[in-house]
């Protein structure tokens, strides 16, 4: 065990070579992917996220393919479709994009609804149905998807159901100083993402996700998490909370952060810590606290401050 976390954190001492000044945001990358989740983010362009999803895919040792989401992608441009051979008089199957480990779903609030659907089987199922045919997509599969602020021009809102799809929803939002200065030195220095090596392959992150789905939860954990996600749907300014889906996601993620700090068992914090990026994406305003231009990680700030944690007395 102790030899794969070392693998990991070298793993997450890259990432924050290659992604500058966010160490939160790395190691919350890591734990997802390793909580064997799809990650949402949502950001501006030009903060990395691309450079991100690279930087992942070569260290990991993954196969990954990117689509760029307009309005004219189709749901076959994902999925496959298949077409006749007149040379052999046969039906072809012939595989979308989603066939890779790791799927980067590039501005995915830019395309039609149908196709956004299309995704849905194969985040949740990890397979594709083309003409009443199933075929199975490489394991492990991961989406990290990115899309625009709400409200900009072209997009239209994610579906509930797929949204709660994602593990996580995370940004990484603007460099520090310094940080951007060093990115500004090294403009003619070669993409970050092209300097990183293969430390992982696919059975290792198996194995790790096995590992992590071992980790010790004392049952006032469970109960600490579950009254998080109920207080999301009893607070005034929600006008929609967390479904049971968050729960299970918290507990992935509280389990997989745990594992990362080098612990065999939940604590309070590590819950607390993954609460927001869990949460972010599963609620919705209340008209009232649209109107008052209220913030969704303010209120969530108060929902975590409400439940009260558990105590352990020592023995």
């Amino acid at each position: 065990m102790e030899d794969k976390r070392k693998i990991a954190w070298a793993m997450l001492d890259e990432m924050n070579q290659v992604i500058l000044g966010k160490k939160q945001f790395t190691f919350q990358v890591l734990a997802a992917l390793l909580a064997d989740g799809h990650i949402l983010l949502e950001d501006i362009p030009g903060v990395g996220k691309t450079t991100l999803a690279l930087a992942v895919s070569r260290m990991m040792g993954f196969s990954w393919k990117r689509v760029q989401f307009t309005p004219d992608v189709l749901p076959s441009d994902l999925t496959g479709f298949t077409i006749y051979r007149r040379d052999i008089q046969q039906f072809i199957y012939q595989p979308g994009v989603v066939f890779c480990n790791l799927l980067l779903a590039d501005e995915i609030n830019r395309t039609s609804p149908k196709t956004q659907s299309a995704l849905l089987e194969v985040m949740e199922e990890r397979q594709v149905t083309v003409d009443g045919e199933t075929r199975e997509v490489p394991s492990p599969f991961f989406v990290i998807a990115t899309q625009n602020p709400a409200g900009t021009t072209g997009t239209q809102r994610l579906p509930e159901a797929q949204m709660d799809r994602f593990l996580v929803s995370l940004t990484i939002g603007y460099p520090d100083t310094a940080s951007e200065i060093l990115m500004a030195k090294e403009v003619n220095a070669g993409k970050r993402a092209d300097r990183t090596s293969v430390m992982m392959n696919a059975d290792l992150v198996q194995e790790i996700q096995k590992e992590v789905e071992n980790v010790y939860i004392h049952d006032r954990i469970y109960e600490y998490m579950v009254n998080l996600i109920n207080a999301t749907r009893n607070h005034p300014d929600l006008g929609l909370g967390a479904s049971p889906r968050g729960t299970i996601a918290l507990v992935r993620m509280s389990r997989a952060a745990a594992w990362l700090a080098g612990q065999d068992f939940v604590s309070t914090l590590d819950v607390s810590g993954q609460f927001l990026a869990v949460t972010r994406h599963r609620v919705l305003l209340s008209r009232k606290a649209e109107m008052e231009e209220k913030k969704k990680e303010d209120i969530l700030q108060e929902v975590l401050d409400s439940v009260e944690k558990p105590s352990f007395r020592k023995t």
